[in-house]
């Protein structure tokens, strides 16, 4: 995708004030499967779409425990987002050595974000291809932030990144007013369901997305496949026997006319 002489080095600016270099990364983040995190008061929800290479392959992970009261979720390139949360469990480690308390949530994330920005003014580095949802918890309450690869970063209520993540914002954007004083359990059904946002029409199954959820008493931890599928089957059987009751009234309305006769014979079986 060459665009000009303009977008061969990192630090080559545009006539127009652009790092196309920079801007390759934060497409590279587009193009990673979705994840998603929200927060209420006492917790935040990571939820990510597990997509595999191949039938042949596994998934990888897309959420990583840095600490106790903190996890990352990523969509971009996997290594990218592997070295940066072992940078972060190292930070997190090492403050906890030093002051005997856990690391704030945003001064972690500024720490991040000055280490992506340096890959932007560095001819010699590339920008981290890697868009990163950290949540966590700490005494000011819970947080939720995006850290972009340009080195930005900001904080939400809820947020979405990946591939078709637009579907999940727009679920997200009707809905967060309510996540403030949200339980635990709504958090993580409301993260569910703007996964399926994102599938554009497949079946939602446990199989194919991973949830991870902290909150006050509650280290980072994740959640089982029979939790999810049980959360999943709350709102995925609804449909099946609205159905179910349809096909009860067309069996009613078709006894009568099974009694009426001989006609019925030339009409052809419905097919399964």
């Amino acid at each position: 995708m060459f665009r000009n002489q303009y977008d061969t080095d990192v630090t080559t600016w545009s006539p127009t004030g652009r790092l196309f270099q920079v801007e390759y990364a934060m497409e590279a983040v587009k193009q990673g499967s979705a994840a998603i995190g929200l927060r209420s008061r006492s917790h935040v929800v990571l939820a990510s779409v597990n997509k595999a290479q191949s039938e042949l392959s596994s998934h990888q992970r897309k959420i990583f425990k840095v600490d106790d009261h903190i996890g990352v979720a990523i969509a971009g390139l996997t290594a990218d987002g592997r070295v940066l949360s072992r940078y972060m469990r190292s930070e997190s480690i090492n403050h906890s050595f030093t002051y005997e308390s856990p690391l704030p949530v945003g001064r972690l994330v500024v720490r991040l974000a000055d280490k992506a920005q340096v890959c932007t003014q560095r001819s010699w580095k590339r920008p981290y291809g890697v868009g990163l949802l950290v949540g966590g918890l700490d005494e000011s309450g819970a947080h939720l932030y995006y850290n972009c690869p340009s080195g930005n970063y900001f904080e939400y209520q809820a947020f979405a990144i990946g591939s078709r993540s637009q579907a999940a914002k727009t679920y997200l954007e009707r809905r967060f007013e309510s996540f403030n004083e949200s339980s635990r359990e709504d958090l993580i059904k409301d993260a569910i369901l703007a996964i399926r946002e994102t599938l554009q029409g497949e079946t939602l199954k446990s199989s194919l997305c991973t949830v991870s959820v902290l909150g006050v008493d509650e280290p980072f931890h994740f959640l089982d496949q029979e939790s999810i599928q049980k959360v999943i089957d709350t709102f995925e059987k609804v449909p099946e026997e609205e159905e179910d009751g349809g096909e009860a009234e067309a069996e009613a309305a078709a006894a009568p006319a099974e009694q009426g006769g001989a006609g019925d014979q030339d009409v052809a079986p419905m097919e399964m």
